[in-house]
């Protein structure tokens, strides 16, 4: 019976490793652990859209051990071959610092990502897509590499810093992706360590809505989605937002 016990809490998904401290003078402002059985909808919005190679669904998206899935599938919908799903966070941010901790586990032809961008309510541009902040782009035909990017949306359409940053095999296991949003300077972080620093001096600065999703796309050597390696996920232990402010701080 020991070792059945042993071996059971080895199988157990691990989400409670300590955090790397945001960087310093910075106070926890908002916050969401996935617990539960349900999405918190009063928190999120879900991802709706159809674009590239798969239509994004409110089913694909789940509460499962105190993490957020994002199921990836070849199911037609919305004349795509393939689903995916994300979600969308209701309240809008300013300067501050965001992270996540996440574990994508995809074959080649999806696109997950961590980034902040002020939702039109509709799509992932429009008037009000000013100022793009991408903490994660991963595309599934590489788990060891990702990518940080800045754009400008107001004509003409710019992208800052752009880096690819190696990392271990991001499926298997979890790794949290920060980003530092001030004024005129914005920085990258990967399991705490700075990672690439943009400077955003005279350009749009204003609210962004958080974004976690996963869409098909194609890419790769074959330029297609894997589909002996579906279904797969995107896990999201948590995410959270600190503020230099003295706010409340809120669990859930």
């Amino acid at each position: 019976m020991k070792y059945a016990l042993l071996l059971f809490a080895f199988l157990l998904p691990t989400t409670s490793q300590a955090a790397p401290a945001p960087p310093a003078g910075y106070k926890l402002a908002w916050s969401d652990n996935f617990r539960g059985h349900q999405l918190n909808t009063s928190k999120w919005q879900y991802r709706t859209d159809s674009k590239l190679l798969s239509t994004q669904l409110p089913q694909n998206v789940r509460l499962q051990h105190g993490q957020l899935v994002i199921d990836l599938k070849k199911t037609p919908a919305g004349g795509k071959q393939y689903t995916g799903g994300g979600i969308i966070s209701r309240r809008t941010f300013h300067y501050g610092y965001f992270e996540a901790r996440i574990k994508i586990d995809a074959g080649n032809g999806w696109h997950s990502s961590f980034w902040l961008q002020r939702y039109n309510g509709t799509d992932t541009l429009g008037d009000k897509a000013t100022l793009e902040m991408d903490i994660l782009e991963n595309t599934s035909d590489n788990l060891s590499t990702y990518s940080v990017n800045t754009h400008r949306w107001v004509a003409p359409h710019i992208v800052v810093g752009s880096k690819n940053v190696s990392t271990p095999d991001l499926s298997r296991g979890f790794h949290i992706f920060g980003c530092e949003y001030d004024k005129d300077v914005i920085r990258y972080y990967f399991d705490g360590q700075l990672v690439n620093t943009v400077d955003w001096s005279g350009q749009p600065q204003g609210e962004v809505n958080l974004w976690l999703t996963s869409i098909a796309q194609a890419m790769g050597p074959n330029h297609a989605v894997d589909d002996t390696a579906l279904p797969a996920a995107m896990y999201v232990d948590w995410v959270r937002f600190y503020t230099r402010r003295a706010t409340a701080t809120h669990h859930d």
